[in-house]
């Protein structure tokens, strides 16, 4: 028999069950795929699959790493900015797609990196070291820029492209000491490494996965690195500011983003996620094993630090005049 006072309770009752999955956190009912930008293998590709795995693992559900190359990394996101908004596609962003994709391609890459996009988290960084020949008679940063004004153009500085982060590292330090040295693209780290090695050109800013190894060995001299930060894999080894360049901070960087629509509680759970797979010592010790520095960025930083990006980028790319392969 149900009681006056039992059945005042039905109705509470039946609303618990209720309120339950409402503060349930999101989940996808399907596998998320998480988009590269870039062919598999390397450091960024690594990055990605340590994530996806522990983004895996705490929604017991699969994330899907995808590789979708070309176009400076352009395909691949706007393929996500156009992509579902249910919080089941996100994209592996970095400084190219996000920062200065929108000033070197026509149209942007067919996506704009604020409007199309909600950033989910920044994780980590890749260092531009300065390096030279050793027969290049120049031991520090001021030895080079000696050498540079008493012979402009003396110097061949090799990078992984036209408009390639490494480029444009160049024309940040040029335009900050006002010396020239003759830019030679290369198309990616590998040919540019083997004619840095093979005495065909003479300098490069490359990152140090690219480098690391012929440093250690002796075959190349680092002289800084292009960053606010010392580098965890060279870590006597100082920034251009402490050599007395200020102002040459040029770190590629790669971070999470989903489509701008994608629901408040789908994004909430998906920045949760990323910034626990990033914070856990496995994955942050394997980033750094594979040339990378963890830099943990929540939503809110990331989004302020790409604004700031872009711009940066922006005047370096219209006072340089580059373009884009």
């Amino acid at each position: 028999m149900i009681t006056r006072r039992h059945a005042l309770a039905l109705p509470a009752a039946l609303a618990a069950p209720l309120a339950a999955r409402a503060q349930a956190p999101w989940s996808p009912g399907r596998p998320i795929v998480l988009v590269v930008p870039y062919p598999a293998g390397g450091p960024t590709d690594v990055l990605a699959r340590l994530v996806a795995g522990e983004m895996a693992r705490d929604l017991n559900s699969p994330v899907v790493v995808e590789n979708v190359a070309g176009g400076g990394g352009s395909i691949g996101a706007r393929r996500v900015a156009t992509g579902p908004a249910d919080g089941t596609q996100i994209v592996l962003a970095s400084n190219q797609t996000h920062a200065t994709n929108i000033s070197l391609l026509p149209d942007g890459g067919g996506y704009h990196p604020v409007r199309d996009f909600a950033p989910v988290a920044g994780l980590a960084d890749l260092q531009h070291i300065l390096v030279l020949r050793p027969d290049v008679p120049a031991a520090s940063v001021p030895e080079l820029l000696a050498l540079l004004r008493a012979r402009p153009g003396s110097i061949t500085c090799a990078s992984t492209g036209q408009g390639s982060a490494s480029h444009l590292t160049l024309e940040l330090f040029r335009a900050r000491t006002g010396v020239e040295m003759v830019h030679v693209p290369y198309r990616g780290s590998s040919p540019m490494l083997n004619d840095l090695l093979g005495g065909h050109v003479q300098a490069s800013f490359a990152t140090a996965p690219t480098i690391l190894s012929q440093v250690q060995s002796g075959g190349l001299r680092a002289l800084a690195v292009a960053s606010p930060n010392r580098s965890p894999h060279l870590p006597e080894l100082p920034t251009l500011a402490e050599a007395g360049v200020a102002g040459v901070e040029a770190d590629a960087w790669f971070g999470l983003f989903a489509p701008a629509a994608v629901p408040p509680p789908a994004l909430a759970r998906l920045r949760e996620l990323a910034l626990a797979a990033m914070a856990r010592e496995p994955v942050r010790a394997r980033t750094t094993e594979v040339g990378m520095t963890v830099n943990l960025r929540d939503a809110e930083t990331m989004g302020a630090f790409l604004r700031q990006d872009i711009e940066r980028w922006a005047e370096v790319i219209r006072v340089a005049k580059v373009k884009a392969e």
